[in-house]
């Protein structure tokens, strides 16, 4: 199986095709950072950009998400091995007193499949534990909150990566159904992401 098929596979959602096309590309000798690279990141983009036309929608995103992590999950050996780079560490969670996870675990599937490293923090995730986390190497921030009570949450976690002195070591983003702009400019965020799509352009952005 060549690499349009696997990148047909990921947009199409057909997890298994993915998973045997990683491997037989694997087996014919072709390297992870062509299969991630021109495979699973290509498609990605490619999901991206369908649901920012309003050809895709969450859904459809969340199918092909799947498929390219269980393709990911064969590559992950080669990736260890520092045969590729990533393109950043990121931390990301659903803020303290916030349970909701069906966004966050998009986000952070989409943000993997673009060749991010991902700290996956869960969810009802404490200020500390987003300090912690930039203490382990996390350069980008990514805090998630449904609920307009938790949203204080995130203003708690800046306060507290700024009492740690650790505030101009990350960059921090947030997203949520009633997070907004406005609100990220007003407590200090580096960037606000609507969607999953956007979180992948903005965080290439501020890893860059």
């Amino acid at each position: 199986m060549d690499l349009k098929q696997i990148y047909d596979s990921v947009i199409d959602g057909q997890l298994v095709d993915v998973e045997n096309g990683v491997k037989a590309a694997l087996s014919a000798g072709t390297g992870a950072d062509i299969i991630l690279k021109d495979g699973l990141i290509a498609a990605m983009d490619e999901v991206g950009r369908r649901f920012e036309d309003g050809d895709f929608f969450v859904p459809e995103m969340l199918i092909s998400a799947r498929a390219m992590q269980a393709g990911l999950q064969h590559l992950k050996p080669y990736l260890a091995h520092g045969e590729v780079k990533a393109a950043g560490r990121i931390a990301i969670g659903t803020v303290k007193g916030d349970l909701h996870d069906i966004g966050k675990n998009l986000v952070a599937m989409m943000l993997e499949g673009a060749g991010f490293e991902i700290m996956d923090l869960g969810v009802d995730v404490s200020p500390q534990a987003f300090v912690d986390a930039v203490q382990e190497g996390a350069q980008i921030i990514g805090m998630s909150a449904l609920l307009t009570t938790t949203m204080n949450s995130m203003v708690g976690t800046i306060e507290a990566l700024k009492s740690a002195g650790l505030r101009n070591k990350v960059k921090v983003m947030i997203g949520g159904a009633p997070v907004t702009q406005d609100f990220a400019n007003r407590i200090g965020a580096d960037a606000f992401a609507p969607d999953a799509s956007s979180a992948i352009r903005i965080a290439r952005q501020l890893a860059g």
